[in-house]
């Protein structure tokens, strides 16, 4: 019975020991209390008076939107070079800018002039060598048609019976042929400075060119050293002018090329037109 309570308590002694020695180990850890929760109590849910207030996590801010690279203006455009451009190259810009507005101006004038004489011609067939007698078939002509102009002169002509020298058929003729050369030089009128433009806007151009290098030869020259900043600028004012001269040169050239084509068809019908009256002001019969 004794020896029962001795080994109980030696069993006892030990696991106290055991407990002390692995409280005394260095690096361990003592077991986390247990935490006790707090039952919810029924009128604390969110929204009711009186519930402890919860705290909310801060939102995440949306990204910004990307936003697009901005274009930067060319620096050694027309623009630019108008207004960093010296009294030269402005003058050599007004200039070409004169012809290009004078080009297609006589252009616009002497293609609806044209327009109306072919027209015209159009109606002589039917109308005035369609009436029955010479005045009539000129009073069916428009006032302002050149074809009337030129039928009014042989009319004048032939009421004359011609001079000792000159027969009638010849004093016709020449009648005829005066209004003609009249005609003519109104539809030449304007078409040389075309031809003009044509022949000169290319110089001009180049005029602006030489310039503009020179200009880049001075600025290496005082920076002493050829960087593109102060190449770049005055090379491009260069190529811009050589650009603006041809802009200029070639539509005044096909422009000059497409009106002469249109004179020549308009004088062949006046020509065709004055040799028939004076056939018919000379025999008085169609």
């Amino acid at each position: 019975m004794i020896s029962k309570h001795l080994m109980i308590a030696a069993a006892i002694l030990f696991l106290s020991g055991v407990s002390a020695a692995q409280a005394q180990t260095p690096g361990s850890a003592a077991p986390p209390a247990p935490t006790m929760t707090a039952p919810t109590a029924p009128g604390a849910a969110a929204g009711t008076p009186g519930a402890a207030p919860t705290t909310m996590a801060p939102a995440t801010p949306a990204p910004a939107p990307a936003t697009p690279p901005k274009t930067q203006a060319n620096p050694y455009g027309l623009g630019q070079l108008w207004a960093g451009g010296d009294y030269v190259a402005r003058g050599v810009i007004v200039l070409l800018a004169i012809m290009s507005i004078g080009t297609w101006y006589i252009f616009f004038m002497k293609y609806f002039e044209q327009s109306r004489m072919l027209s015209q011609a159009s109606q002589v067939e039917k109308r005035f060598w369609s009436s029955n007698n010479l005045n009539e078939g000129i009073d069916r002509l428009a006032k302002n048609s050149v074809f009337r102009t030129l039928a009014e002169s042989g009319v004048r002509a032939s009421s004359g019976q011609g001079t000792g020298v000159v027969n009638l058929n010849d004093w016709i003729g020449m009648s005829l042929n005066r209004q003609l050369d009249e005609i003519n030089s109104r539809l030449q009128g304007g078409i040389a400075f075309l031809a003009s433009v044509g022949s000169t806007a290319p110089f001009v151009g180049l005029f602006g060119t030489v310039w503009g290098i020179l200009n880049a030869l001075i600025a290496i020259g005082v920076a002493g050293q050829a960087t593109i900043e102060k190449v770049a600028g005055p090379v491009g004012e260069a190529l811009i002018m050589t650009a603006l001269g041809l802009a200029v040169a070639v539509p005044a050239v096909l422009l000059y090329n497409f009106l002469v084509r249109r004179n020549k068809v308009i004088t062949e019908k006046l020509r065709s037109f004055a040799s028939d009256l004076q056939t018919y002001l000379v025999t008085k019969g169609k």
